[in-house]
């Protein structure tokens, strides 16, 4: 087997192309073919030391990929092999095989392609568990989705749409605008150009997004949740922009409104049952058409440093993912 193997976690040139030894699974273990595998903002900060999780050295960054069950370990009973299956396991995914844990092995239906499926589970689950879960959207409110045509935000966007909501969809250009136009957003702000305060006092008629879900951090979480309406909930997803902001805690009780943490990992950790149903109704959806990945486009898996060097760019639009 080949992998991208990380000895010294200095950043993307650090990283190798090498050649070695298939490992065999271990109990509870599955030996994966590596079909796909997509680029995360936390495949980023992990070669760069930056990242919560440090894994020993050396390792193969990839958190997320989707392929085929080579090898089974003892105690596997769920998963056979030639079964398709997706895996977010934290690394392993750069590379033409890796050795994964069963249990956070997802059974593909029939129709989920490799390449959908290595996009899925990161944006949807931290989406689903973000709207449904920890902001108890309803049907007929209005949401402000931050940072709107990235992986997290492609994937709110349809998650609330499902959900019978209003969506405003905030990018940094217009052609990111259109995409989020195109996948079901009801209006979208180009925070470039536009003042983010008056766009939304505009767009709501002065009531301010009752949900607002913000990936990004930085400059706009201020204006933003300035904007919020009486008792809306804005969630803290994460900071794509780098700088952690920091919020006068005399705006939440001006507008009865809440803060609400988003930690999709730990949810799946501590509620393993509400996890996996919260999985099946999403691949429900992929199945009824619901949902389904935005591509930026796929790369060979030779090429990944030049998908490093994309995703820095901040031209991405949805998920880049390469193959095998």
């Amino acid at each position: 087997m080949h992998a991208w193997l990380c000895t010294n976690p200095t950043g993307v040139d650090a990283l190798s192309w090498t050649e070695l030894p298939t490992p065999s699974p271990k109990a509870g273990e599955v030996l994966i073919e590596i079909k796909a595998a997509s680029l995360n903002f936390p495949d980023l900060l992990i070669v760069q030391n930056k990242y919560q999780v440090k894994p020993p050295l050396p390792f193969v960054p990839g958190s997320e990929y989707a392929g085929v069950v080579a090898a089974v370990g003892e105690g596997v009973s769920h998963l056979k092999v030639g079964q398709n299956v997706a895996c977010l396991s934290g690394t392993g995914g750069f590379g033409t095989h890796t050795v994964a844990p069963a249990a956070l092995c997802m059974p593909l239906p029939d129709g989920f392609s490799h390449v959908d499926a290595a996009a899925f589970i990161m944006i949807y689950a931290t989406s689903h568990h973000a709207l449904v879960d920890r902001a108890q959207l309803k049907a007929g409110e209005t949401v402000l989705v931050l940072g709107a045509a990235g992986g997290v935000g492609t994937a709110a966007i349809q998650i609330a749409k499902a959900m019978g909501a209003r969506v405003i969809a905030a990018a940094s250009t217009d052609e990111k605008c259109a995409l989020c136009t195109s996948i079901g957003a009801d209006a979208t702000i180009n925070y470039s150009r536009d003042n983010l305060r008056d766009a939304l006092k505009a767009l709501t008629d002065g009531k301010g997004p009752d949900v607002i879900y913000d990936p990004v951090g930085g400059d706009f979480a201020e204006p933003a949740f300035r904007s919020i309406a009486w008792r809306g909930r804005y969630l803290v997803v994460g900071f794509a922009s780098g700088p952690i902001p920091a919020l006068p805690l005399n705006l939440p009780l001006l507008k009865g409104a809440s803060i609400v943490g988003v930690f999709w990992g730990e949810f799946a950790k501590r509620e393993p049952k509400a996890n996996a149903a919260m999985m099946g109704e999403l691949a429900q959806w992929y199945a009824q058409g619901k949902v389904k990945p935005v591509i930026d486009r796929t790369m060979p898996m030779a090429e990944l440093p030049a998908a490093y060097a994309h995703m820095g760019s901040r031209g991405v639009m949805g998920k880049l993912v390469m193959v095998n």
